[in-house]
């Protein structure tokens, strides 16, 4: 009994250091990393279509290669395919409840979102295979260059004007990109603790492998992109908010689920995964509509995304 306790008690007290750690350390990546964006006349969409997806990423990074090195390809694809999921729907739909309702323009999630289905289509097309080659990793990464490109050519963004730009130094650059590198670090080290922990709990509840990670899994790496975006949103800074979340999206689905093949090829169950892939597809086509529709996420649209996510666990018991 008392073993079974501590077995219990472990992971959930890392679960809650990991979360705590997540909500510090995110403010203080948003802080600097919009800093950076104020000092080089950056648009706030660019910093977290780019900066801020990698930074939040960085858990499906590591467990892409973790993963993929020691041959469960099941975990990475599942990973990445949940928390591409999970970031559209789940994420996106909780933020009107936490900060309240915020705008979006339309332009910008046609081509941002135009380019995230794009890459889950490309992943499919990969996955099914059942076998992720050196080949396959390579080409995943090389579209995620060119789906930024894309957006960054066709996607006009609010600049930081001279006069709102805070001068600025060499020096205060390295400041505030040090301490940005160390918020997403902590961020990294957070869900990697609430990872640890969500796995731990779930081995003792005897829940198979790719569903831990298309669902459990893939919501502790998408807590990062939940506690950036609503310290964005408090801080206004709404492009970033958008941009990181689609963002987010085309990275986990090309360089996250591209890099641990790339250096291991790695086997997957392409029938599951094309299931829940199709899936992720469908869902990030009604929220991308419902953005360019309504141009706007209140909390009726906020409830429409959050059951968008959970029928997935409905497709998936049927």
């Amino acid at each position: 009994m008392f073993v079974t306790m501590v077995a219990f008690l472990v992971p959930a007290l890392g679960l809650i250091v990991g979360l705590i750690l997540l909500v510090f350390s995110s403010d203080t990546a948003v802080e600097h990393s919009v800093d950076i964006a104020s000092g080089l006349g950056v648009s706030p969409l660019i910093i977290g279509l780019v900066l801020v997806s990698i930074g939040t990423d960085l858990p499906e990074v590591f467990n892409s290669i973790f993963a993929s090195q020691m041959g469960y390809g099941d975990i990475n694809v599942g990973d990445s395919l949940g928390s591409i999921l999970a970031q559209i729907t789940l994420v996106l739909g909780l933020l009107p409840f936490l900060v309240g309702t915020f705008k979006v323009k339309r332009k910008e999630v046609l081509v941002i979102g135009a380019c995230e289905i794009l890459s889950i289509i490309l992943v499919l097309g990969i996955v099914e295979k059942g076998y992720i080659t050196r080949l396959n990793g390579f080409f995943l990464i090389l579209s995620w260059f060119l789906f930024t490109f894309i957006i960054m050519k066709f996607v006009k963004n609010r600049k930081i004007t001279k006069e709102n730009t805070k001068p600025s130094s060499e020096h205060r650059y390295f400041y505030h990109f040090r301490r940005a590198a160390l918020g997403f670090a902590g961020v990294a080290i957070g869900a990697y603790f609430v990872i640890q922990s969500v796995i731990a709990l779930s081995e003792i509840f005897n829940i198979s492998e790719y569903i831990v990670s298309f669902f459990a899994v893939a919501i502790g790496t998408s807590l990062p992109e939940l506690f950036v975006n609503v310290t964005a949103l408090r801080k206004n800074e709404y492009q970033l908010t958008i941009g990181n979340t689609l963002g987010s999206c085309i990275f986990d689905a090309c360089f996250s689920i591209g890099i641990g093949p790339l250096l291991f090829p790695t086997l997957v169950s392409g029938n599951l995964a094309l299931l829940t892939g199709t899936y992720a597809l469908f869902g990030s086509i009604m929220v991308i509509l419902m953005l360019a529709f309504k141009e706007k996420v209140d909390r009726k649209t906020g409830v429409f995304f959050i059951v968008l996510y959970f029928f997935s666990y409905v497709m998936l018991s049927i």
